[in-house]
């Protein structure tokens, strides 16, 4: 599988052509172990209705179609001649064969066999495969109706596999991963890190405001709030409903801290690549659709021109995640991105490569704190998000149930009126259903009876202090599973 972005002017004949076939920027190309191409597959990934699934969605199925399609090869058949028996066979040696070193669990499994599933029913649909080797049954959905599922689903599936770190823990992570800092929390002596405010402001913008790693990598520079002279400690943003994996708009909070970090980057590292970038005409050949103005307030509109001159207008909640990455503003210099996040090239840095810059900052905690730590820190992007949720459950429930000094009475008036903490969390997060809020992401205080474990705590003045708030997630920490915190016990030099 490849990606292929047009990025030289040479490219030009190349691109119109792929775009009369239908070939998009992002689209996945698969090759068999003979280097050929599948008409029909093509077709699918290109111009089915796969193509208009979430890039993280597509990647995942598309590895999913590589792992069978590769099965299917080693018993000389085609993707297209697959059986039953072949998908029972593949769901053996996945799951459960001692001969496969990389066995999966049942949330992958039947990832996996959602893809399938997707891919063989559209082939059928056309007549390109005469039966589906997906068995499928009928099952009572959500809403009371009966909808098809795969019949080789995975019973004992876990959802996720979910982690948490507590806000001091996470801080130790991204000072040591991110940051450079040494095991003493001071800088350390010759530490290189490139665009470690990028890296360190994205991070933090994650666990400050439970946004998706999508959704805060695709960030445009005019959706950023900027910080205010009177501001308060949070401030709004609004995510495009082009880039949510619900498919709608919604608000988030950020801290002022996280703003005035990505207020930074944008005026320091971000503006010394761009300069660059302009200087060695890397921004010349670039495909790119260069804003003119914008206009709207309820609906804001992003008017452009492209290189040959054509005019248009982009819904700026509509635009979506590849679109997002060829448009550019007039600046000083010359052309420059609206992309908030740039590599050092200068060109944006995509959303699945934040992956590789979590995995590095893991790599440099471990070998900078496992001397002196028995679990150092390990974060990945949905972990910043799953922490989010916890603190902001804590934090809620202390405001309604102690900071404003509520009777019980009122307690339930005002959870009647604006919702109780478990609502609001799934509100900030963007859930569709509340179950997703309590059993996946905030299993661990889902079965502690929150309130019962703030029962005696009681915070001097009446005033939550960071100090207090770390008191309590350490108890959090020692009583569920998954959530980090910092050692209690060093380990001994």
């Amino acid at each position: 599988m490849g990606d292929r972005v047009p990025v030289l002017a040479g490219w030009e004949d190349l691109a119109v052509r792929e775009e009369r076939v239908g070939i998009h920027p992002g689209d996945p190309i698969l090759l068999s172990p003979d280097y050929r191409i599948d008409e029909v597959l093509s077709r699918y990934l290109c111009r089915s209705s796969f193509a208009r699934l979430a890039p993280e969605t597509k990647r995942n199925y598309t590895d999913d179609y590589c792992l069978f399609f590769d099965f299917l090869w080693g018993r000389g058949r085609w993707w297209s001649e697959a059986s039953a028996d072949d998908l029972w066979d593949f769901e053996d040696w996945r799951t459960r064969s001692l001969r496969n070193p990389s066995r999966v669990g049942g949330a992958r499994w039947n990832r996996g066999l959602a893809a399938l599933a997707r891919l063989y029913e559209w082939a059928v649909q056309r007549e390109f495969v005469q039966v589906n080797p997906v068995l499928m049954r009928s099952v009572v959905g959500r809403s009371g109706d009966l909808v098809l599922v795969p019949s080789g689903r995975a019973k004992n599936a876990r959802t996720s596999a979910v982690r948490w770190l507590t806000p001091r823990a996470f801080r130790r992570w991204a000072d040591v991963g991110l940051r450079g800092c040494g095991a003493d929390g001071l800088p350390s002596a010759g530490w290189a890190g490139r665009l470690a405010d990028r890296n360190a402001a994205f991070a933090d913008l994650l666990f400050s405001s439970g946004v998706r790693l999508t959704e805060g990598a695709s960030l445009l520079t005019v959706e950023v709030p900027r910080l205010e002279l009177e501001g308060g400690r949070y401030y709004t943003g609004r995510l495009a409903r082009a880039v949510t994996k619900s498919k709608r708009a919604r608000t988030f909070y950020a801290s002022s801290v996280v703003v005035g970090e990505i207020e930074g980057y944008v005026e320091s590292s971000r503006a010394r690549v761009v300069r660059r970038a302009q200087a060695t005409g890397r921004y010349d050949g670039l495909r790119m659709r260069l804003v003119t103005h914008e206009t709207g307030r309820h609906r804001r509109l992003l008017h452009w021109r492209d290189r040959d001159g054509v005019m248009g207008r982009t819904s700026l909640t509509e635009a979506t995640v590849e679109e997002r990455m060829f448009l550019f503003i007039d600046g000083p210099d010359g052309p420059e991105p609206l992309w908030l996040w740039l590599s050092e090239s200068g060109l944006p840095f995509r959303p699945a490569s934040w992956e590789n810059v979590f995995r590095a900052a893991n790599e440099r905690c471990e070998t900078v704190l496992g001397a002196v730590s028995s679990q150092p820190p390990f974060c990945t992007p949905h972990m910043a998000r799953h922490s989010f949720a916890l603190v902001m459950l804590v934090v809620l429930n202390h405001v309604m149930d102690r900071r404003m000094g509520l009777t019980p009475e009122e307690r339930r008036d005002f959870r009647l009126l604006y919702g109780d903490p478990w609502r609001m969390v799934q509100d900030l997060l963007g859930h569709a259903q509340m179950e997703t809020t309590k059993h996946i992401y905030l299993a661990p205080v889902a079965d502690l009876q929150l309130r019962s474990l703030l029962a005696d705590y009681v915070p001097a003045g009446g005033q939550v202090s960071e100090e207090e708030l770390t008191s309590l997630f350490a108890r959090l920490a020692r009583e569920s599973a998954g959530i980090q915190d910092l050692d209690e016990q060093l380990v001994a030099e």
